[in-house]
């Protein structure tokens, strides 16, 4: 029933995560960030996994074992491990799901073109590090920034408010037009 599994910061033995199985089916979000962990290879099979955080790690390849075991995966993070080349993310091809990767603080980012490598390599992403190949960011997952907040604030009254001022801003505008049209027709009498 678990959908849900955060390890981070627990200690790996030799790659392998101690209670981590198969049994974990229904996993859709694991994160097992700064565990030492050497390899993915000793990954169970989850299918229906998602978002796959292994972030602060030591991982430097054997990425093929992610199409085996996570096939379904969307997003990637593998910020902060020891990947050096961009042949190193080949395997990656292999995830036709996988739209976003993120390679922070790794040397790869350090290439000439990485970008543009990447996205070469990878057509099925959307987002490298956050960013599209436009350099758009990713919309935030944050509800305040879907615009969540802003209902709430209309639920509570807050939106006649806003009406009301703008009616007032409004009347200043006019107002302001009005002096302008006077002020003209005075300076076309003097012949100014």
């Amino acid at each position: 029933q678990v959908k849900e599994l955060v390890l981070d910061n627990c200690r790996s033995e030799d790659g392998k995560v101690v209670g981590l199985s198969s049994d974990f089916e229904n996993l859709e979000f694991l994160s097992m960030i700064n565990i030492n962990l050497l390899s993915v290879s000793n990954l169970p099979k989850l299918n229906k996994l998602r978002k796959l955080e292994l972030s602060d790690n030591r991982i430097s390849g054997g990425l093929e074992v992610l199409a085996e075991k996570t096939p379904n995966l969307t997003h990637l993070n593998l910020s902060g491990n020891k990947i050096k080349d961009i042949n190193t993310l080949e395997p990656l091809k292999k995830l036709p799901n996988l739209h976003s990767l993120d390679l922070f603080n790794c040397e790869v980012t350090m290439l000439i073109n990485y970008r543009e490598s990447v996205f070469a390599l990878l057509p099925q992403l959307t987002y490298l590090d956050g960013f599209d190949a436009d350099e758009q960011e990713a919309p935030d997952s944050d509800p305040e920034a879907d615009g969540d907040a802003l209902e709430d604030d209309y639920e509570n009254g807050e939106e006649e408010d806003d009406e009301e001022e703008d009616d007032l801003d409004e009347e200043v505008i006019d107002d302001e037009e009005d002096e302008d049209d006077d002020l003209e027709g005075e300076e076309e009498e003097d012949g100014v």
